[in-house]
């Protein structure tokens, strides 16, 4: 089962999650906000897409953090510390195809997945 972790309230997962409902696919949706960072799962993605990837140093809540705390992150560890105490610095969205992941929305490459 493919899973789409995100806010809902955000674009980016809005049309991630339109776009797999025009193409008949199901998913189950994971508020990062209400149901968490699952941590086990933030791991595997920090290895295999990559922190600095995971990390969104566009959005709002990086631009809102101090320098000190934008300035700590350094590495995966962390990076993955911020990402559990401000799920909001996550790129979204991040979906869970089973055997890989994606990390944001491009509607190309999903193409070949459904």
């Amino acid at each position: 089962m493919t899973i789409v972790y995100g806010i809902p309230n955000c674009d980016t997962v809005k049309k991630a999650r339109t776009w797999l409902a025009k193409h008949g696919h199901d998913h189950v949706f994971h508020d990062l906000k209400k149901q968490g960072v699952p941590s086990e799962q933030l791991t595997r993605w920090v290895r295999t897409a990559g922190w600095e990837k995971l990390l969104n140093r566009k959005g709002t809540t990086w631009r809102k953090l101090d320098a000190t705390t934008q300035a700590a992150v350094v590495d995966a560890a962390s990076a993955e510390a911020l990402m559990r105490a401000n799920p909001s610095v996550i790129k979204r969205p991040v979906v869970d195809w089973g055997p890989d992941i994606t990390v944001g929305f491009d509607a190309a490459d999903w193409a070949g997945r459904v």
